[in-house]
């Protein structure tokens, strides 16, 4: 099991030691989609929800899970996060709300997961507010583009958002 970091000598989980790794800003983005009707679509856009702005909300629900990452994933440590940004593109073939989130620190381990689980929660939370009106609305592509900073240097998927 020693080859595993996230395994102890008992071959039981733990949290990895990040106490002797080198402080570097760290930056990843994330991006997700949830694919709606086109009447889902207007209402988002011309905020008649009645559960209220659809982005608002999900936009500060995307922050708040960025900031409560390490609080959900179990083998994940809590950041000081310096920057958390979440954007939002309506698409209407097909449609589409396309989310993007990048968060930083400066610390010694990376911030993938927080803007994974930013998106996450951002799309989750468009689902909530929009429930009332489609059920079958599908949350979809959810993947890291990017993440700079680190021992592992820069990664950098094929796509774009």
């Amino acid at each position: 099991m020693s080859s595993f970091t996230h395994f102890n000598e008992q071959g039981r989980a733990k949290m990895v030691d990040v106490t002797e790794k080198a402080v570097t800003h760290r930056q990843a983005t994330a991006a997700g989609e949830i694919r709606v009707a086109a009447e889902t679509l207007e209402m988002i856009r011309s905020g008649t929800m009645k559960k209220g702005d659809v982005l608002a909300v999900a936009q500060v629900a995307g922050i708040q899970a960025a900031k409560h990452n390490w609080e959900l994933i179990p083998m994940c440590h809590p950041l000081p996060l310096t920057g958390v940004d979440i954007r939002f593109s309506l698409e209407d073939d097909p449609c589409m709300v396309k989310i993007a989130a990048t968060v930083s620190c400066t610390g010694v381990t990376g911030v993938e997961m927080e803007a994974l689980t930013a998106v996450s929660v951002a799309a989750l939370t468009i689902y909530d507010m929009c429930k009332a009106v489609q059920k079958d609305m599908q949350i979809t592509n959810i993947r890291l583009l990017e993440k700079t900073g680190g021992k592992s240097g820069t990664y950098r998927a094929e796509e774009t958002v």
